[in-house]
């Protein structure tokens, strides 16, 4: 008999969607028009939650679910799904690790040179119509500069081999050193001080909240850039605003935001700041890679053998 299997995301898609839907009874509830509906007809069957780091899985909704057995997450980041909950109830959560390391990384870049060279500023200004006024104003040279990565895992490690290849000197800061050839900063502050470019790669979570404030900001400087491929929620986005506005930073390039996909008019307001609707995965082989492995550990699960990328 096939399991039920809630789905919260839109985003399997393809040949994962149709290798889910072949595999369970699956319960699309992001497509449903009453899914509070749903959930009280087929809870007490639903056997799996498959979702996103976006749709997350809350602690209210895996209580109502008295025979779930596993949760599988399209994405790196699980701090929307109630770990504690799932712990408690000793489910399973797995998650997308690795797949998109590269796609992440390269966007990551993408909106370095984006911001630093002004390549986003540099199309609105053609567009308007105002170079027959004058020339764009100059942008950073992002060879040979300082590079700080806040989180040194797959993503930041990928993305210091990528700023290598610019020539780039490479920091980062963490919970704790690694046995990596570059700078270890163990104050976050001291290592904006010392970077041009600050890009956060850190995980999300009640634990690096707002943990780029005006203090961060400030070290980085009226020269400096921050570029955020994580979470929204690692950088305190008043603070952000205020320092762009006031010239204490000098640039912005996010993909991330505090209230996805509600943006700050403020930001959007500014010039110095490049906007993107967190895409960091968003390539037709990642996409596909990541509906992959959710598969893939769902029916590691369901035929009894060990999960590919279990988080806890």
């Amino acid at each position: 008999m096939k399991p039920d299997i809630l789905t919260l995301t839109h985003e399997i898609a393809g040949d994962a969607l149709a290798e889910l839907e072949a595999m369970s009874t699956s319960h699309p509830l992001w497509r449903l028009p009453d899914a509070e509906a749903r959930i009280a007809e087929v809870g007490a069957r639903v056997r799996a939650i498959a979702t996103s780091g976006h749709a997350g899985a809350s602690g209210a909704l895996i209580d109502r679910l008295p025979n779930l057995e596993i949760i599988a997450c399209f994405g790196v980041g699980v701090d929307a799904i109630d770990l504690q909950a799932a712990a408690r109830r000793g489910i399973p959560v797995t998650n997308t690790p690795g797949v998109l390391t590269d796609g992440v990384a390269e966007l990551a870049i993408g909106l370095m040179l984006a911001a630093g060279r002004r390549i986003a500023e540099g199309d609105r200004f053609v567009r308007a119509g105002r170079w027959r006024d004058g020339p764009l104003p100059l942008g950073m040279k992002l060879s040979g500069t300082r590079l700080g990565i806040l989180g040194l895992g797959r993503i930041g490690q990928a993305i210091a081999a990528l700023g290598e290849a610019f020539k780039m000197s490479i920091a980062y800061h963490g919970p704790r050193p690694k046995d990596v050839p570059y700078r270890y900063y163990a104050r976050l502050a001291e290592l904006a001080a010392a970077s041009d470019v600050l890009v956060v790669a850190c995980p999300g979570g009640a634990a690096t909240a707002r943990l780029v404030d005006r203090t961060v900001l400030a070290a980085l400087g009226p020269a400096g850039l921050l570029v955020n491929v994580s979470r929204g929620s690692v950088v305190d986005e008043p603070a952000l605003i205020a320092a762009l506005q006031d010239g204490i930073l000098g640039g912005a390039a996010l993909d991330v935001f505090a209230d996805e996909p509600r943006v700050p008019s403020a930001l959007a307001a500014l010039e110095n700041v490049v906007l993107s609707p967190h895409q960091g995965s968003a390539t037709h082989a990642t996409r596909a890679a990541m509906g992959q492995l959710v598969i893939d550990n769902l029916r590691a699960h369901f035929d009894g053998r060990p999960l590919l990328t279990r988080v806890v």
